[in-house]
């Protein structure tokens, strides 16, 4: 057994069928559209989410809340994460995207105090919590607010 011994399960895989092309196919002339009709026209057809002029179900729920336009997101690392960089690194964006922490920047970075850490690092980042700004600095760390 070996890739080029592969075959789909018997009964699995169908040919598409192909419609609109002549009498013989069964599906000549109307192109299995039927006869008239919103459907059988050409760029016919409804629109997503479209019932029929009833209230449509996403005007029909109530809506909630409030999606703020300027909303800062920041990128999220823990403590626990910061504990696999060397001792004595200074720990800035670049540095937790080249490890790997985070994928971008974006509106800055926060660090959480989620984990211990033992090692003493400088840190620079937009925002840290509480928690975390006490940790680093217990650890004979630096916290640095950019």
């Amino acid at each position: 057994m070996d890739l080029s011994n592969l075959s789909p399960a018997a009964g699995s895989v169908k040919n598409r069928k192909r419609i609109g092309r002549g009498p013989g196919s069964g599906t000549g002339k109307t192109a299995a559209r039927g006869h008239k009709g919103q459907n059988a026209r050409s760029g016919g057809g409804v629109k997503p989410g479209f019932e029929g002029g009833q209230m449509p179900l996403q005007r029909r729920l109530p809506k909630r809340g409030f999606t703020p336009l300027n909303k800062k997101v920041y990128a999220l690392v823990n403590l626990r994460d910061l504990e696999t960089l060397d001792a004595g690194t200074v720990v800035d964006a670049q540095a937790l995207i080249i490890a790997g922490l985070i994928k971008a920047e974006r509106d800055g970075v926060k660090v959480l105090g989620d984990g211990e850490l033992t090692k003493a690092l400088t840190v620079k980042a937009q925002k840290f919590s509480k928690s975390a700004a006490d940790k680093i600095t217990a650890a004979g760390g630096q916290v640095e607010v950019l």
